[in-house]
């Protein structure tokens, strides 16, 4: 038999030492190297990759000479070089891996998180503390990064420029180029010079390929019937802890959790039940939902559902709206989980 939880009836209090310790590669990601990517040979650009990387990575342990490159470029003085390097490529293709694997391979002390953790972390810190924690960092790897709003534009650009001129090496994946982030989420135009400035801390490395969680695999498996979820429950997650909830309590009691404490909110947790899932309606709601299946694919937690599909979860509109990227991670991800969940299929 399974035990049984309720994430709607957790509210975790999470401290500053806590959140800053927690800035390190997710279990998923915990013990990838470069040597374990496995490239595509009909992708030559996934081997090229790691080589960058690789080079990357050798070079962390320089960027700490009297304030850093980042610190002669924004005084204006020319360098061939950047000291960061851009991860870009569309969903699936190793980005994450082989961020990580930078993490693993350079010397502390660093810090590895989602673009989404960091301006959390600003939220819980305050900006002058967060620089002034990170910028004791040799190497700031930043997942996920994407700007959607002017707010996080703004935010995002002064944090690494403080960081470079501290001479912190720093390192982004996502699936949009850096000159082109903000497009078509608000009038990019208006905000150009912090856009740029972000575009010009990077050397981009491009990565092609196919999301490898659709190589081959079937589509995401049918929603379960509600009748169906208990049995299912305890033949698949027997002796482990699993979260049932009702998905639209579920989502009510989100908007009551800072997104910074998810990871805690699901803490201990080895298996996840979704009664009733329906189209998520609400941008916020929705946006917030995305934050909870980031966190639960960090941690590998198998879903079982019952309701609409998971490609159905947001609307057209959002599917095809200004955080249609975030809404496609999101959908990729929590379909891999329920492969997992109903089938076994490693995510």
């Amino acid at each position: 038999m399974a035990t049984v939880a309720h994430l709607t009836t957790r509210t975790p209090k999470v401290s500053v030492d806590e959140i800053l310790a927690g800035f390190h590669p997710s279990p998923r990601f915990g013990e990838v190297s470069f040597a374990s990517y496995r490239p595509d040979p009909a992708q030559p650009s996934q081997a090229a990759a790691v080589k960058s990387l690789e080079d990357f990575g050798a070079s962390v342990d320089g960027a700490r000479d009297g304030g850093g490159l980042f610190s002669r470029l924004f005084r204006g003085t020319k360098d061939k070089g950047r000291a960061g390097v851009y991860l870009d490529g569309g969903f699936g293709v190793g980005k994450t891996h082989l961020l990580a694997s930078l993490w693993h391979s350079v010397p502390g002390p660093k810090a590895f998180g989602t673009f989404v953790e960091y301006t959390n972390l600003v939220g819980a810190l305050s900006f002058r503390k967060t620089v002034e924690a990170l910028s004791t960092y040799r190497l700031v790897c930043i997942d996920e990064f994407e700007l959607d709003d002017p707010g996080d534009t703004v935010l995002m650009s002064r944090l690494m420029r403080e960081l470079a001129d501290a001479g912190v090496k720093l390192a982004a994946t996502s699936n949009t180029l850096p000159g082109s982030l903000g497009e078509g989420r608000f009038a990019a135009v208006d905000f150009q010079r912090e856009i740029q400035v972000l575009a010009d801390q990077f050397d981009v490395v491009r990565i092609d390929g196919d999301d490898y969680r659709h190589r081959g695999l079937p589509a995401a498996p049918a929603p379960l019937e509600p009748h169906e979820l208990d049995a299912r429950m305890n033949a698949e997650f027997d002796g482990g802890t699993v979260a049932v909830d009702d998905f639209g309590a579920l989502l009510n009691h989100l908007s009551g959790v800072h997104p910074s404490r998810y990871r805690q909110l699901i803490d201990g947790i080895d298996g996840v039940v979704w009664k009733d899932v329906h189209t998520i309606e609400e941008q916020a709601v929705a946006l917030r939902f995305v934050v909870l299946a980031d966190r639960l694919y960090d941690k590998d937690v198998p879903i079982l559902a019952s309701g609409v599909p998971f490609d159905q979860l947001f609307t057209p509109e959002m599917m095809a709206g200004g955080y249609l990227k975030k809404y496609f991670r999101a959908v990729s991800r929590l379909t891999a989980l329920a492969r997992e969940g109903q089938a076994h299929e490693p995510s």
